[in-house]
């Protein structure tokens, strides 16, 4: 049989796998572009923040400083007054301050020039208007009994009688003109009920007005007892001429009251000198005593003058007040003398700077002449109202004003104007000078 014989046949053939295609030697992945962009963006950003953070507040306001100092001092040899020889001594103008004292300042009795304030404490109590009598006043039984024993001691008087009626004008007129100590008790007792309850009173205006070296035992100051000083009477004074009825009356030479009939002021030198007022008092204590006031015109300006001569000496009132109108005289003339205008602050003088942002500024000048009537050595203080200074101001523009007050007189001052424009830092220079 034959036999049949099978051959292995080989498979097929299978193709190879692909291969991947080498890497280039040395080569990395790049980033993907989205990150290179955010980076960029967020530089981008945080630059832009840092160049606009300073534009998200407005810039700090201007501030001005005053280049001037607080006060001044007119230039010039200071005068010297003729001072008494004995006693004290003191010249006051009103709204600048003290001119000079002489003597002591122990406190000594002041005889009648103590009136002054018991008119003081009865006008603030009962007060009048110019040219209005007020309330009647009886003099009772006992001050007309009084009168002769009163008339013995050789006081200052005036003749009363029971019953008679006079009026507060009247009642002060007799008291500030022929000074009349009847009358001082009769209005003390008037008002407080009693003497001692009315010195309280004194004693108690004196403390208030800073009075430090002054104590009253009487009204009308024939204790010797009752003692003050020259400063604490020009204080007192000056309180006293604010009142118009009291500054009416102190100026009379002359008045009529009931019974009395005319009386006259002891104060000679009433209109002689510039002088308005104010009272006088003598004894053998007190010596010649005068507070006065007197006014004149400088340079256009009402000056009012208040001193005080305590001390002059005598054996007798008419001696004592001739020697302390003499001194008196002599101390108004070299005082009005002394005064004249001066001139503190030039039309165009710096008077202040002015500070902005970023170094930018002006300054401030005075648009006037600041003047003053015054005497060489007189400080005076200058008052500088400069406020909130606007960002924006053009060169002349006014802004803010320098004042010297004077007392109760109205004030001196001149606006002040900028010099260069002030102009508030650009955008750019904001930025620039974050950095």
């Amino acid at each position: 049989m034959p036999t049949v014989q099978f051959s292995r046949i080989p498979p097929a053939a299978q193709p190879p796998p692909p291969v991947a295609p080498p890497s280039p030697a040395g080569r990395k992945r790049r980033p993907l572009p989205w990150i290179l962009t955010g980076l960029l963006a967020l530089l981008l950003l945080g630059g832009l923040l840092y160049a606009v953070a300073p534009l998200r507040n407005p810039p700090p306001a201007p501030t001005a400083e005053l280049t001037l100092p607080a006060s001044m001092t007119i230039p010039g040899k200071a005068p010297k007054l003729p001072w008494p020889r004995t006693g004290q001594a003191m010249i006051s103008i009103d709204g600048l301050g003290t001119m000079g004292t002489a003597g002591d300042t122990k406190p000594q009795p002041i005889a009648s020039v103590t009136k002054m304030m018991t008119a003081y404490v009865i006008l603030t109590a009962h007060p009048l208007g110019v040219g209005e009598h007020g309330p009647e006043l009886t003099v009772s039984q006992a001050a007309a009994d009084a009168f002769h024993g009163e008339q013995a001691r050789g006081e200052s008087l005036v003749a009363v009688q029971a019953g008679e009626k006079i009026t507060e004008r009247q009642a002060l007129q007799a008291l500030l003109l022929p000074s009349a100590n009847n009358i001082a008790r009769i209005l003390a007792t008037w008002d407080a009920g009693s003497i001692e309850a009315f010195v309280e009173k004194m004693n108690n205006t004196a403390k208030e007005l800073g009075m430090t070296g002054t104590r009253y035992t009487d009204p009308s100051g024939l204790d010797p007892q009752t003692v003050s000083t020259v400063r604490d009477q020009v204080i007192l004074a000056g309180k006293a001429m604010a009142l118009p009825a009291f500054a009416e009356i102190s100026k009379q030479k002359q008045a009529t009251i009931p019974v009395a009939g005319t009386v006259t002021n002891y104060n000679e030198l009433l209109g002689k000198d510039g002088v308005v007022g104010i009272k006088t008092g003598s004894t053998d204590e007190a010596g010649g005593c005068f507070v006065f006031a007197a006014v004149y015109t400088v340079g256009g300006r009402k000056v009012t003058v208040v001193g005080a001569v305590f001390g002059a000496p005598g054996n007798n009132t008419p001696v004592q007040l001739d020697n302390v109108f003499a001194s008196t005289r002599s101390l108004l003339r070299a005082t009005k003398a002394s005064l004249a205008v001066h001139t503190l602050v030039k039309a165009g003088q710096q008077v202040a700077t002015v500070h902005g942002p970023l170094d930018t500024g002006t300054t401030l000048h005075a648009a006037q002449d600041v003047q003053v009537v015054g005497w060489p050595g007189l400080e005076v203080k200058l008052d500088a109202q400069l406020g909130g200074v606007p960002a924006r101001l053009a060169a002349g523009a006014e802004h803010g004003r320098l004042t010297v007050n004077l007392g109760d007189d109205a004030p001196v001052e001149t606006a002040l104007r900028a010099g260069a424009a002030l102009e508030p830092p650009s955008t750019w220079d904001r930025i620039r000078h974050h950095g």
